[in-house]
Order: C-alpha cells, then structure tokens, then sequence
C-alpha cells in the first residue's frame, strides 16, 4: 500500500541502534521501516538529512490543571509547550485541577475540557484519596490509566493525602483491576519535626527549604511502600525521586522480585543544592534538589535501571505565587515548569556523562509508555507503533530564553542556560505540528483512555 508521507534521516533511532532509514507512514501509523535510500513511492518525503529521528517522548508526569486552575497552565498552551519539546504523548495527573480526577464524573469533567485544545496526545491518571476506594475500578473501566497518591499534603485541598490504612484499603482493588499506584513518596513525620527547627531558620536560604523536606522523608515513605507492594503484589510507582540514600533499598526490591519502580527529574539530575542562590524560588520544588554528590548518584541509578524512567513533573503555577520579590522558600509555591524543555536538559546532562541515544530513548519513550501501558502504539519506531517522532539536532545548542518557551507561565529555573539539541521538527500519528518554531496546523491531539486501541 502506498504510504501518506515518508520520513528520511541517516540518524534514525530503531531499537538499540542508530542508523539510515525511511520511515513510511500511513493512517498515522508506521507501516513499514525500510533502507534509506530503497522507498521510491510516490508520496510527500520530509528529509531529515544528518538530523535524529527518534521516537516522540512520553512525559508521564505533567500538571496541566484545566478545569478550575486553567490560569495556572491550561491544555492549548501545555500541548503546544510539549510539541515545541518533541513530547507526542502526555498522561496527565490528577490533582491541581478542579475537580480533581478521582470520580468518573471528574474524568469526564477533565475529558470535555481537553476536546478541541490538545496538540498532542494525552491521557489521565485517577488519583486516590481518603474514601474513594469504591470508586477506582469504575475509574480504571472509563479509561485512566492507573492511580497518583500523595504521603503529604498535595498542596491543595481537593486531592488530600492518604495513610497508609487508606493505601490498605485501595491496593486490593488495584491489584485486582491490575493498576498501578503512583505515588509521592514522603512520609510526614520527618518533614513535621524539621519544621520544629525549619521556622528558627531564614525562609530565603535555599538550605532551609533543603532541610525542611529531609531525605529521611522520602527513604521513610519509599521503605513503607516497598513493603506494601511486596504484601499486596502491587505495582508501584515512586515518581520524582530524589533522595539517593533509598537507592540501595529500592535496588535491593527489585532484585527479590517487589514490583516497584521509580522515576526521577530533570531537574534534579541537572541542578545542585549548592549553586542554587538564596531567594531564588524558582528552584523550589517537592522533593527539594539535593547536593552534588546526590545528584551524581542519582545518574549512577538512571545508568544501572535502577531508576527507570524520568518524567517532567512540569508543575506551573502563576509567577506571583513564586513570591521572586520576597524570595521565601517556605511559602512560595513548590513546581518548575519544564515540559519544553525535558529532551535538550537531559541530553545536555547525559553526554556529558557518557549516556547516548540508546538511554535516552529507553528512560524519556520506552520506559514511560510501559508505564501507562501504551508501548503497543508509543514509545518506540516500529512497524504498527503511532508515528510519533521528534527530529531534533543534538550538536545545536541555543540558550533558554523564557520569552520563547510557550508554557503559559515562563519563569523557569533554566533561564540563560546553554542547552544542546535543538527540537526541529514534532510528528503525532504522522500529523507535521510543530516545525522550525511553527505550529502547522489546528489541534490534532486526541485523549488517550486505558484500553482503546
């Protein structure tokens, strides 16, 4: 059959390898992978000469927050963000919108909302909070595609904290529907007795927001998960890791077969507690960034699967809820914006580690979409997979310039940065959206449910 279009690059990443190839494309899907120069049809070529084609990132954590907090970030202006990132696929969290995604009604709520706005492809996660155990499975069978916690206090009060008797009460019903629970992993008690020492302390040093959320927080919660995921048989999830110290204890899990894995940030694997200036909220975020030496071992974990994915956790909020005039850390809002800006923060960290395209593709595509449970269609440049690819050049470096970045709040923590990789070119299902800084055409995006093929 004759392909729509057909995708050339001598740099296309398949698999584990990097090599020429023509990509065909038909109905949105890849139907076929051929030799570079060997596909002769007859149909429009995008020649991507020396420039990569890789799989379109799967961002698994992202806050978009519309209905009810569409002035914080909204659908139209995350989805292009992504686009303008080379992320085709978003699965978005629960909270943060009003209402939050924990009833089929808030899931139908969130889905109207996203109709007609989407650039690119996004899905839901459900959430579970204090009492809504009854209502997971009708969730999971209305299409989310598993389950955010918080250990903590959200932030907000619509999505409220659970304890580990509501963990207790919610797993059974995830391991019977085989859902997996994500969860932010940070257990009260150590934060409540910093506080007894946090609030004697400077709110505008960084190093008191440091100590206010300690590491003993997130080992405490992430060792309490581990033993319930082994109990119950769960499949859990630590996103935004932090804390290098429950590195051993999650390695350790998963040797003996605990299903529980773990993502981490690009800001933490770009960015150290100690060159953060005081009052420089723009940094703030739930787990802090940790020291140097934390963020190295951090990178050691992502290399060796012990973290396997990383995930944006872009949580934007209105700048003037960052409180940049008065600096404080204790009050300003925790998040940083950076879904435009995951693949070049991270391929800007990795080389310089030794990484290459093999990682990359494994922890922001393929990993991701297992996670969700979409590596049938994304993730991956295979026969049968969605279209969805990023030609992007990883020699070019530019700097970050926030008036360019199309979330819809700009300050970013990454300002005046050099970042290398350059995003040319977005295709979702063989859809051009984005394009040497272009949007091509009207929102083609589609909502994502659990189940659909």
């Amino acid at each position: 059959m004759i392909p729509d279009l057909i995708i050339w690059s001598r740099r296309v990443i398949i698999g584990d390898a990097v090599r020429p190839a023509a990509i065909a494309v038909r109905d949105g899907v890849i139907s076929a992978i051929a030799e570079y120069d060997a596909v002769t049809h007859d149909c429009p070529v995008h020649d991507a000469g020396e420039a990569v084609v890789m799989p379109g990132l799967v961002d698994t954590h992202v806050h978009i927050n519309e209905p009810g907090r569409t002035d914080w970030e909204g659908f139209a202006s995350a989805t292009r963000a992504a686009a303008a990132g080379g992320v085709t696929t978003l699965v978005e969290m629960p909270l943060n919108s009003i209402p939050s995604t924990t009833s089929v009604e808030a899931f139908r709520a969130k889905c109207a909302s996203a109709k007609g706005q989407l650039t690119v492809d996004t899905g839901f996660w459900g959430g579970v909070v204090p009492g809504n155990a009854a209502e997971l499975r009708a969730l999971f069978d209305v299409g989310v595609f598993g389950f955010k916690c918080f250990l903590v206090p959200s932030g907000v009060e619509e999505f409220p904290h659970v304890s580990e008797q509501d963990l207790r009460q919610a797993l059974p019903v995830l391991v019977s529907i085989g859902a997996p629970l994500l969860v932010h992993a940070e257990d009260r008690g150590p934060i409540e007795r910093a506080a007894e020492i946090v609030h004697t302390l400077r709110a505008t040093r960084y190093s008191t927001w440091l100590q206010s959320r300690p590491r003993e927080a997130e080992n405490e919660a992430i060792s309490m998960l581990i033993r319930l995921a082994r109990e119950f048989g769960a499949r859990v999830h630590i996103v935004h890791l932090s804390s290098s110290d429950a590195l051993p204890c999650l390695r350790q899990a998963k040797q003996s077969g605990v299903r529980i894995t773990a993502e981490t940030c690009p800001h933490y694997l770009a960015f150290a507690a100690d060159a953060i200036p005081d009052g420089s909220t723009q940094f703030k975020c739930a787990p802090p960034i940790r020291e140097r030496g934390n963020r190295e071992r951090l990178w050691t974990a992502l290399g060796d699967g012990t973290i396997d994915l990383v995930a944006s956790d872009h949580s934007p909020c209105p700048p003037e809820m960052k409180l940049t005039a008065d600096g404080d850390f204790l009050r300003a809002w925790g998040g940083i914006s950076s879904l435009q800006l995951s693949l070049p923060v991270m391929w800007t960290e990795a080389q310089r580690r030794g990484y290459g395209f093999k990682q990359l593709v494994r922890w922001m595509c393929k990993a991701p979409a297992e996670l969700a449970g979409l590596e049938h269609r994304k993730g991956s440049i295979a026969e049968g997979r969605d279209a969805d690819l990023v030609i992007w050049n990883p020699e070019a470096s530019f700097q970050v310039d926030p008036a360019q970045l199309h979330h819809r709040h700009k300050l970013t923590p990454y300002a005046g940065l050099t970042l290398y990789g350059v995003v040319q070119t977005t295709f979702v299902r063989g859809n051009k959206v984005y394009d040497g800084g272009d949007f091509c055409s009207a929102p083609i995006g589609q909502v994502l449910r659990r189940g659909e093929a």
